[in-house]
């Protein structure tokens, strides 16, 4: 019986430590384990979405993160090969910036905006970036697609930017407004600013769809109110569109009519004639 006592203490002590070693061993591993080195992974230079479509004077918004995954602190400059006539920035939290100064492990969301050159062809174009730090060089292939361009113009079909107006009357004009881009336009609407109490109405007011290379035919009723000094006056018709707007300024001249002419002379002939009576009546008192 008393040999045995030994043994059985062995066997306790052999069972406690193995039951410590199965419930604090991971623990005691994971308090060894440096925090770093176990969020720490390679550096990277990704974006949400590479392939953006857009029109040539719009601009290519990409969202990217860069991670530094070394365990030094680095600073990495920006660059980009890009087509010619193309410009691109970069923006952390709103400022733009060209390098990046970023410590061990961090991470940072970089806003990439591109603009297109206007002669740009539609087709897909890749842009690679690159971020470039003493011992760390990382490559984002994005992608951009042009699908065309968006433009207007408006003028008169005489190209005469200038007309005359009669004091209290009416004048119709005539504008041309064209699509001059390649990509067709939709929901454009016209508006005006004018010399007070002036008044106008576009026939049609609104384009719900004007296609590229097409021209559509646009009325002005202008109306100038009673008693407006003669002289010349400045009239901005606007046009505005959901992918492109444009402004024509006019110029009026504005002239006395020809009944105030007459109402005017007959004043002074009646005023003259008025006072020759006094002077022939009480004259030779």
């Amino acid at each position: 019986m008393l040999s045995a006592l030994p043994f059985n203490r062995f066997r306790l002590s052999g069972r406690f430590a193995f039951f410590f070693i199965i419930f604090f061993a991971p623990s005691v591993a994971a308090i060894a384990q440096p925090l770093n080195e176990a969020k720490a992974g390679p550096s990277a230079f990704t974006a949400k979405l590479i392939n953006i479509e857009a029109a040539t004077n719009e601009v290519f918004r990409y969202s990217t993160t860069l991670h530094n995954g070394t365990k030094k602190q680095a600073i990495y400059e920006l660059k980009a090969a890009l087509p010619e006539g193309w410009v691109v920035s970069y923006k952390v939290e709103g400022n733009q910036v060209t390098s990046l100064n970023m410590d061990a492990g961090k991470s940072q969301e970089i806003a990439v905006e591109i603009n297109a050159s206007a002669n740009a062809s539609p087709k897909k174009y890749n842009i690679p970036l690159k971020a470039v730090a003493a011992n760390d060089t990382l490559l984002l292939n994005l992608e951009a697609v042009v699908k065309g361009s968006y433009g207007v113009a408006m003028s008169t079909p005489s190209g005469r930017l200038s007309e005359e107006v009669s004091s209290g009357g009416h004048k119709d004009i005539q504008l041309e407004v064209k699509n001059s881009g390649t990509l067709a336009l939709n929901n454009l609407e016209l508006s005006s600013q004018l010399p007070s109490g002036w008044e106008v109405r576009f026939e049609p007011a609104k384009i719900s769809k004007l296609e590229a290379g097409k021209s559509v035919a646009v009325t002005a009723f202008l109306k100038v109110p009673d008693k407006t000094i003669a002289g010349d006056y400045a009239a901005t018709f606007s046009l505005s569109g959901t992918n492109a707007n444009t402004q024509l300024a006019f110029r009026m001249f504005v002239k006395t009519s020809l009944l105030s002419g007459w109402i005017g002379i007959m004043v002074i002939v009646l005023a003259i004639g008025s006072v020759y009576y006094l002077i022939r009546r009480y004259g030779r008192r």
